[in-house]
């Protein structure tokens, strides 16, 4: 009887446990604001706001730092207010998370007002995601992503790819509604493989000509419809670089807003030394070749500003500590290391 009560006890408090956690309650919390209007609109008035100008985020620089500054609801409207149309503004945004506190977060961007006016009320600059990405702090980054993913996704979606009728996005931005059919839009990512080729002694990058000057990453391609992880990996490594892969190991993922709304699955895929001889799709790439220890190791200390050789010519250094490259390489340096 002793040991029943015991079993009865424990799982009850889990069970307290669960329902007090912090996470469980926020979830359940922007769950609610998701599925109930009236509640969505009503935290309008009390959430804070990360602005945007044509999908780039409101920054402000401090010192060397840039912050990505939180507005009350009070401050957003302040801005509007210079605008016509005010109150038909703060309806644009969409719910991106929650504090632990329950205060709610939203990102609206301002894309049709005229964006020196916002800059200089609120001494900040609207700076390309791309480039804000670098300067940021760790923990604003995964929200200015998501966020800007999502503004995206709903200024592509304003109409019905069946009927051509235009579509309505909820308080909370969660989805768009087909006024005309009734059929209903969810937010889609893209799975995309991000892959840290090695030898065993040696890993590969690469760059495309698109890129900034001097920087190698990881091999990267969207997954074919209908085929998993582990086929997409082999598939780009062979088509990118003509290396077959002998086996691979699933590191981590990673939401990344580029070119739209990609979900990254970060992977470790090793290949035979002894047929590890590139054979670059010259298409896709730009260079690719393998990197030692060493040489790793020092571009990972190096900065884009500080790449640049007497000669013109460039040092290679390697994505921010925001991208999951960054950890593929951090891993495989510490993996070498050991």
């Amino acid at each position: 009887m002793a040991a029943v009560y015991q079993a009865l006890h424990r799982r009850a408090s889990s069970l307290l446990c669960r329902l007090h956690s912090t996470y469980v309650r926020k979830m359940r919390y922007l769950n609610k604001l998701k599925e109930d209007d009236n509640l969505c609109r009503q935290a309008q008035s009390s959430g804070t706001f990360y602005l945007f100008h044509n999908l780039s985020p409101f920054l402000q620089k401090a010192g060397k730092k840039y912050l990505v500054p939180q507005l009350n609801a009070a401050e957003t409207r302040r801005i509007l207010e210079k605008f016509p149309e005010a109150e038909q503004w703060m309806e644009k945004s969409v719910l991106i998370g929650c504090s632990d506190e329950h205060t709610p977060h939203f990102a609206l961007d301002l894309g049709a007002l005229e964006k020196s006016v916002i800059e200089s009320e609120l001494q900040g600059s609207f700076i390309d995601l791309r480039k804000a990405l670098f300067v940021v702090d760790g923990k604003d980054s995964p929200l200015l992503a998501s966020a800007q993913s999502l503004l995206r996704w709903h200024d592509s979606h304003q109409y019905c790819s069946k009927t051509g009728q235009p579509t309505r996005k909820n308080p909370a931005g969660s989805k768009r509604v087909c006024q005309a059919s009734g059929i209903t839009y969810y937010p889609q990512v893209s799975p995309v493989v991000i892959t840290l080729v090695s030898d065993g002694s040696h890993c590969l990058l690469a760059r495309q000509p698109s890129f900034p000057p001097g920087m190698f990453t990881a091999l990267s391609g969207f997954c074919d419809m209908g085929k998993n992880v582990e086929e997409a990996v082999r598939r780009e490594v062979a088509e990118e670089v003509g290396l077959e892969v002998e086996s691979l190991r699933y590191s981590a993922s990673q939401h990344w807003p580029f070119p739209s709304s990609s979900l990254m699955l970060g992977c470790h895929a090793l290949v035979g030394a002894q047929q590890a001889e590139i054979s670059m799709d010259s298409l896709e790439l730009e260079e690719a070749r393998w990197f030692g220890l060493e040489e790793i190791v020092e571009g990972l200390k190096r900065e884009p500003r500080s790449s640049k050789q007497d000669d013109g010519s460039f040092l290679p250094w390697f994505p921010p500590k925001q991208a999951i490259a960054h950890q593929l390489i951090c891993e495989w340096v510490r993996q070498q290391s050991a």
